[in-house]
């Protein structure tokens, strides 16, 4: 299991509706697009880390993890934006307004960023996915996913053995004996995911498949409570935003 699935299976937030979740973790994220950078998306920025390590209490040190990786994403599409290609001076130079500009992407992108860790954290796949159905995806489509999400976990577990096995035969002791070890483990991985479909689908024909995989939800009702101080914190944060964007501007 991923460390973020993990961690949304023992969330304080587990047991809610997944709707309360995302009225609050893509109202931010919409929130952290749609307003001013300074101070919209900064507000949002702390907003979202507020509530992610204090009410959902997800672990700081997991929270890095995670978003690092996107991170990383923003930061990067913000430095090119220091530059400019083609001016009249040389071919590559420094933009005028490029540090602003930066600065207000790697804002957005970043509160962005956290409003959907907010929701991933605190919403398992499991308790997502089978109530897309009543929310009018084809059952086809939730079947996929569901099906996907369930073989990667297992995938990624036998490719987890099969390399824990090549390094105890000393296969990564040199480069040479690395790129042998990582052409095997492509080659096992892709048979064994044939494999494992194979019996998957074996298996469902044996126990009567009609075209729609039958799952248990968790019962949860929408918290009209939640939804509530959700919007109300929402509505706060373009106020404020409002408020503080004349006298900073």
């Amino acid at each position: 299991m991923l460390p973020i699935d993990a961690a949304a299976h023992s969330s304080r937030w587990r047991r809610r509706h997944p709707v309360d979740k995302a009225v609050l973790g893509l109202g931010l994220t919409v929130l952290a697009i749609s307003l001013p950078p300074w101070p919209g998306a900064a507000l949002v920025l702390v907003t979202a880390l507020t509530v992610l390590l204090g009410p959902a209490g997800v672990p700081g040190r997991k929270l890095w993890r995670a978003y690092r990786v996107p991170l990383g994403f923003c930061v990067t599409g913000a430095v090119t934006l220091l530059v400019q290609v083609g001016g009249p001076e040389d071919f590559v130079s420094y933009a005028d307004d490029g540090a602003v500009r930066a600065g207000e992407l790697l804002l957005r992108t970043s509160a962005a960023s956290l409003g959907v860790l907010l929701f991933a954290f605190t919403t398992p796949m499991s308790d997502l996915l089978p109530r897309l159905v009543k929310a009018g995806v084809p059952a086809a489509v939730v079947d996929v996913a569901l099906v996907t999400y369930r073989m990667s976990f297992l995938l990624l577990d036998s490719m987890r053995r099969v390399r824990e096995a090549q390094a105890a035969r000393l296969g990564h002791t040199t480069r040479a004996a690395s790129w042998r070890s990582l052409g095997g483990l492509g080659a096992t991985a892709f048979v064994r995911a044939f494999d494992r479909a194979s019996r998957l689908q074996a298996g469902l024909a044996g126990r009567g498949y009609d075209g729609t995989l039958r799952v248990l939800v968790p019962e949860a009702r929408v918290s009209v409570r939640f939804t509530v101080a959700s919007c109300a914190l929402l509505l706060t944060l373009v106020a404020l935003t409002l408020v503080l964007e004349g006298p900073l501007s």
